[in-house]
């Protein structure tokens, strides 16, 4: 006969255990149905019964986590409970190093976070190396915590601009014959870096900086032949860039410089007969000091939850 656990908990105070809770308990019911566990709670105090000891200690430890880093006023989204319901089961518990790392606030004064270890990994990378290569599947954070990274790089002065670059692949790098003016024949390529500064520093101030030209934003082709000094250069969707562009980029960087070079290479666009750059440049450089490649998976997507799934099911086809 299965001899029952019980563990007790104290929690901060009733506030926060509501946060950690979840409206009527979906968090607790979350984490029954993972470990096989029943909790009880009364006000901030939590009782977790179970047969099996060792899942009764995961969710001992996961609610000593969450205390760590749940507060009065601060709560964890429904992604990031789930994230770190899955860090215990895997009995791993670095939640206080991950949500405590606050990069940038908005400038609507929201924090801007990791969410994932492999995020914190990629965020700790550019702080340290001059060069890194982010590389993952779509919703993972590398554009968005590269534009954050660059936005905190200019407003602590550690560097004096910041240049935004991604490929025109649909265009051919042609972008002649496309309608409008040079910045409107680029827009449509070049938003998700838009999307990003226009987050953190609001589209008042990103139109201030791209007219005083701290801030610039263009297409692979025109990096050509350039100098980058004092500039974070963030290159994005870099699978599509074919060996001599990828080369061309990396030799522009210049003193007090930082390149953050972002791509995912199961969505390569280019024609069969050309390598993709990024996919190269990983056998090429591999090993070099100040270089430092950062590979996101699934479990780093912290969009919608069906995403993750998605990429699972695409992989598992493959």
């Amino acid at each position: 006969m299965a001899v029952l656990i019980q563990e007790e908990i104290e929690l901060v105070n009733n506030e926060v255990a509501m946060r950690i809770f979840g409206q009527r308990d979906r968090n607790l019911k979350l984490i029954e149905e993972e470990f096989d566990v029943e909790i009880l709670a009364r006000g901030n105090y939590l009782q977790i019964e179970g047969d099996d000891e060792r899942e009764v200690e995961k969710v001992v430890k996961l609610f000593k986590e969450l205390s760590k880093v749940v507060t009065n006023e601060h709560s964890l989204d429904e992604r990031e409970m789930e994230y770190a319901i899955k860090l215990a089961v895997e009995d791993k518990f670095n939640l206080d190093r991950i949500y405590s790392d606050i990069v940038q606030v908005t400038h609507k004064g929201r924090k801007i976070k990791p969410k994932t270890i492999g995020q914190k990994v990629y965020i700790d990378a550019i702080r340290n190396q001059d060069i890194v290569f982010g590389i993952g599947p779509a919703g993972t954070g590398k554009t968005y915590l590269a534009v954050v990274m660059a936005v905190n790089a200019l407003i602590t002065n550690q560097v004096r601009r910041i240049i935004l670059t991604r490929p025109a692949i649909e265009a051919g790098e042609n972008l002649g014959f496309l309608p409008g003016d040079l910045q409107e024949k680029v827009d449509p390529y070049l938003r998700p870096l838009y999307d990003g500064l226009y987050e953190v520093l609001g589209p008042k101030k990103v139109d201030e900086l791209l007219e005083q030209e701290i801030i610039e934003i263009a297409p692979l082709a025109y990096m050509r032949g350039r100098t980058l000094k004092d500039s974070f250069v963030i290159l994005d969707e870099a699978q599509n860039t074919t060996s001599a562009q990828m080369k061309m980029f990396l030799t522009r960087l210049g003193v007090n410089s930082k390149a953050v070079i972002n791509g995912d290479i199961t969505q390569v666009d280019l024609s069969s007969r050309k390598t993709s750059g990024l996919n190269q440049v990983r056998k090429i450089l591999a090993g070099i000091s100040g270089i430092e490649f950062v590979y996101l998976t699934n479990k780093d997507v912290v969009r919608h939850r069906l995403v993750q799934k998605i990429i699972e099911a695409y992989e598992s086809k493959v």
